[in-house]
C-alpha cells in the first residue's frame, strides 16, 4: 500500500504542471499515466511539432515543451508510475483509493485526473485496407527519418500542416491532400505551408497504395476530375484520432461525452478527485496547453483545502519567497 498527498493520473502537459504545482504547495506527488514516458500526447506522436501559444516562448518545440515541464516538476520530486493504468476509484474513510494495474492500491489525499483526450486511437487510412507494407504511419516522431523521401500527407487539420511545414526543408517532395476544400487546421499554418513547396490537392481521396512491402505510389482522385498515381515512399494518415476514457468512464464520473464535467474549482461530482486540461467540460471551455496550466494550478489549490481545511486556498505567489 502507498500513500500519497495528490495522485496525478496523466503525464501530459497539464499534469506535469500540476505535478510541480503541489509541490509548490508542499504536497506528496505520484503520476500515474499508462504511456512509458512523461509528456502525453506531446511525447508520444508530436515531439518535434513546433508549438506556438505557450506563454513566454514565441515557439517551442514540442520535446521541449516536455522536457522543461520534467524538469519543473522535478522540483517537487514526484513519484512517477509510468506504464500503469488507474484503473478504479474506491474510497476509504472518505479519501480516495486508486486500484492500479497490477493489483497495486495507492491511498490518496485528493486525485486529479489530467488525461488529455484519454487513451487515443489514429483514424485509419480507408485506402490502406489490405495493404501490408511499410511506409505507413499516423504520426512522426523523428521527421529527419523521412529526409530525402517522397512524402503524402492526408487530411486537413492541424497536424497535416504542420507535418508538412517540418517536413518540406527535409523531404525530396511533399504533397497534402485533403477531401475538402476548406481546412480545419489554423489559419496560420496554413499560410504558412502555402509558402513552402508543398502540393495542396484538395477535393481528392486517395484511393489505393501501391508497393508489396513497401509504399511506391498512391492513387489520388479529384472529385469531378482526373486520377493520377503519386510515386510516393511515405505516406502519413493525419486523419485525426478517437479517444476512449478506458476505466475512468466506469467511475460514476459526471461526463460530457468523453469529457468530464467539473466547476469552477475544477472539482468532479466526486469527493476530492479534481480534473485539468483537455479531459475537462464546463461551460466556455478552451482546449488549449495554456488554459490547462492554470486548471492545473486551480484544481491543486482547491485539492490542498480539501486535504487540509486549514490551508489557504491562494498561498501566495512563487516569487514571494515561499
Amino acid at each position: 500500500m502507498r500513500e500519497v498527498d495528490v495522485a496525478i493520473i496523466g503525464a501530459g502537459p497539464s499534469g506535469l504542471y500540476a505535478a510541480y504545482y503541489a509541490g509548490f504547495r508542499g504536497l506528496s506527488v505520484a503520476v500515474v499515466d499508462a504511456l512509458p514516458e512523461p509528456g502525453g500526447q506531446i511525447a508520444a506522436m508530436y515531439p518535434e511539432k513546433m508549438i506556438y501559444d505557450i506563454a513566454g516562448f514565441p515557439v517551442i518545440k514540442g520535446r521541449d515543451l516536455v522536457a522543461n515541464l520534467v524538469a519543473q516538476a522535478a522540483t517537487a520530486s514526484p513519484e512517477y508510475l509510468l506504464g500503469v493504468r488507474a484503473e478504479r476509484l474506491e474510497y476509504q474513510d472518505g479519501r480516495p483509493v486508486l486500484g492500479l494495474g497490477g493489483g497495486e492500491r495507492l491511498h490518496c489525499g485528493a486525485v486529479i485526473v489530467t488525461g488529455g483526450l484519454g487513451s487515443f486511437t489514429p483514424r485509419p487510412l480507408p485506402a490502406a485496407v489490405g495493404f501490408a507494407g511499410t511506409g505507413l504511419v499516423y504520426f512522426v516522431p523523428q521527421p529527419a527519418a523521412l529526409a530525402g523521401r517522397d512524402v503524402l500527407i492526408v487530411g486537413g487539420g492541424d497536424s497535416a500542416f504542420d507535418w508538412a511545414a517540418a517536413l518540406a526543408p527535409l523531404a525530396r517532395s511533399v504533397t497534402l491532400v485533403h477531401r475538402r476544400e476548406r481546412f480545419r487546421a489554423h489559419a496560420a499554418s496554413v499560410a504558412r505551408v502555402h509558402e513552402l513547396p508543398v502540393r495542396i490537392v484538395v477535393n481528392a481521396e486517395v484511393t489505393k497504395l501501391h508497393g508489396d512491402t513497401v509504399v511506391t505510389g498512391a492513387d489520388v482522385a479529384v472529385r469531378g476530375g482526373t486520377a493520377e498515381t503519386l510515386p510516393v515512399d511515405a505516406v502519413i494518415a493525419a486523419l485525426g484520432f478517437t479517444a476512449d476514457l478506458g476505466p475512468l468512464a466506469d467511475w460514476g464520473l459526471h461526463l460530457d461525452r468523453r469529457h468530464i464535467v467539473v466547476d469552477s474549482a475544477m472539482a468532479t461530482n466526486l469527493p476530492r478527485v479534481y480534473a485539468a486540461g483537455d479531459i475537462t467540460e464546463y461551460p466556455g471551455k478552451v482546449r488549449l496547453i495554456a488554459t490547462g496550466f492554470g486548471e492545473a494550478a486551480t484544481a491543486v489549490n482547491n485539492a490542498a483545502v480539501a486535504i487540509d481545511p486549514a490551508a489557504h486556498l491562494f498561498p501566495g505567489h512563487s516569487s514571494d519567497g515561499t
